[in-house]
């Protein structure tokens, strides 16, 4: 799954920041998890073992936007 991506959009008091997490490598995804007023990013294994994590208090995120890789078209879909 090389490819899926997430933008946060953050409030920084006078503009806004834009960070990135992508999956570094083929096999990873990026799950999103809000919990206790906090947003996290994290990119996780097949496994299910968190590579890095990126914290961000909820009441500044703008924006959320998760960006999957395009699947190929005639794969098994049910």
């Amino acid at each position: 799954m090389k490819g899926d991506r997430v933008e946060i959009v953050v409030d920084a008091g006078d503009s806004t920041r834009t960070y990135e997490v992508i999956a570094t490598r083929a096999g990873r995804r990026v799950e999103t998890a809000v919990r206790r007023g906090v947003v996290e990013v994290s990119e996780v294994t097949r496994n299910g073992t968190v590579v890095r994590t990126a914290r961000f208090m909820a009441t500044r995120v703008l924006a959320l936007v998760e960006q999957p890789v395009p699947r190929q078209a005639g794969g098994d879909e049910d």
